[in-house]
């Protein structure tokens, strides 16, 4: 059975993004060495997953991105969680995460998005539309590499609120939001976690990889 990893960036004080969205602070503290190491561990992944709000925005920009982590996220398959059982076309700038990744786009002397732009496989993403725990229990009985979640901040907080995380995979920024989305927010109850693994970076960024005990 494969595992079922999240992957997130999170503040020290446990938020995903701001009140309305916004990962501007992620950009600030960004570290060559932590963005290889968010390479090497998306590398590994036999699917992504997230929510119909996150496929969007991202189909709408790692097609057109020159960053390292731009192959592994265009190569790799994804799947889409959505009730609709459809996922319209991407269309770019609907959320602040995707003007705020433009803006560092833009910042970095590149080219704003454009939706127009061909998105290659990113057109045909595997659809999930029945309920959450039924359609990871399939994904997780199919062979196949590891399937990481990407978000959005809900779509992972109902993974953990059902228990169907394996893994946790966490990029901590030394940024102090005060509010906003966090990814524990929705627990029923507390959970257990052991930490497998840690690595600090020069900016400050500390990766920390936790198993549910």
């Amino acid at each position: 059975m494969r595992e079922l990893i999240v992957k997130m960036s999170i503040s020290v004080d446990g938020f995903v993004c701001g009140p309305n969205g916004e990962i501007d602070w992620l950009f600030r503290t960004q570290d060559p060495e932590a963005k290889a190491w968010t390479v090497e561990s998306i590398s590994h992944a036999g699917l992504h997953i997230m929510g119909s709000r996150t496929f969007q925005d991202m189909a709408a920009y790692w097609p057109f991105s020159t960053e390292v982590f731009a192959a592994p996220m265009n190569g790799i398959p994804k799947a889409v969680f959505t009730s609709k059982g459809v996922v319209p076309p991407p269309t770019g700038g609907t959320t602040t995460a995707f003007n705020d990744a433009s803006a560092d786009r833009v910042a970095r002397g590149e080219e704003p998005l454009s939706a127009s732009v061909d998105v290659g496989n990113w057109r045909s993403p595997r659809v999930a539309s029945g309920e959450l725990g039924g359609e990871i229990a399939r994904l997780k009985q199919e062979p196949g590499k590891e399937i990481m979640a990407h978000g959005g901040a809900r779509f992972a907080q109902s993974l953990v609120k059902l228990g169907l995380v394996d893994e946790y995979r966490l990029l901590v920024h030394p940024v102090a939001l005060g509010h906003g989305m966090a990814l524990f927010s929705s627990l029923a109850r507390p959970i257990d976690l052991q930490i497998v693994g840690t690595r600090a970076f020069g900016s400050g960024v500390v990766a920390k990889i936790y198993r549910p005990k």
